[in-house]
């Protein structure tokens, strides 16, 4: 029964079962989605953008994008339903007064809080680290927390007065559901301006 001079295999050790699936670690995604961007995979700065669908970029990211078309590159397909630079906008996002950026850990002596977030929502005062739902306004580029847009119902952004509809409200890093229904309204809103200019 043995294989070599008295060692008896258990049956766990000679029948795999089936693999287990790996669990994505909840925190780290989310670390991954609201600070880096999402085409080039480096830390999000200045200037911010977010597509039609609610990702962030780095506008130079996106720019560089459009100009290499000759390049097929891996993360090219989360950009894809980016055409012209018209279809992003440019967030203006409120700097959180609390967070304090590499500067406070540069010994590597001290614990980085990850939840720490480098924006916040300029009504309500929610930090941007994924734990709350954020949104921006097409129409000017202004972010804020979902809370905020439900507890002060108004027609006008909460910070540069500019009017907006219910359909310029973008949920960034929204779930697979709020994907969905971005990308219905996104080909609308396109299918719209496509007959709008063969009616001219």
């Amino acid at each position: 029964m043995g294989c070599d001079g008295g060692t008896i295999p258990k049956r766990h050790e000679l029948v795999k079962g089936p693999k287990k699936v790996e669990k994505v670690d909840k925190d780290a995604e989310l670390v991954a989605q609201w600070n880096y961007c999402t085409l080039s995979q480096e830390i999000l700065r200045r200037p911010i953008v977010a597509c039609e669908l609610g990702r962030l970029y780095n506008k130079d990211a996106v720019i560089e994008f459009l100009l290499d078309k000759s390049s097929e590159k891996a993360l090219g397909k989360a950009a894809s339903h980016i055409k012209s630079i018209k279809n992003v906008t440019e967030l203006r996002l409120s700097d959180n007064p609390a967070w304090e950026g590499d500067k406070g850990n540069t010994k590597g002596d001290k614990h980085d809080d990850l939840q720490r977030a480098r924006f916040i929502c300029p009504v309500v005062g929610l930090e941007m680290n994924g734990r709350h739902r954020f949104c921006f306004l097409r129409c000017c580029g202004c972010v804020f927390s979902e809370r905020a847009l439900k507890e002060i119902k108004a027609e006008v952004c909460h910070t540069c007065g500019a009017a907006f509809q219910e359909e310029d409200v973008i949920v960034l890093n929204g779930t697979k559901e709020d994907v969905e229904t971005l990308k219905g309204r996104m080909e609308e809103r396109r299918l719209r301006v496509k007959l709008e200019k063969k009616a001219k």
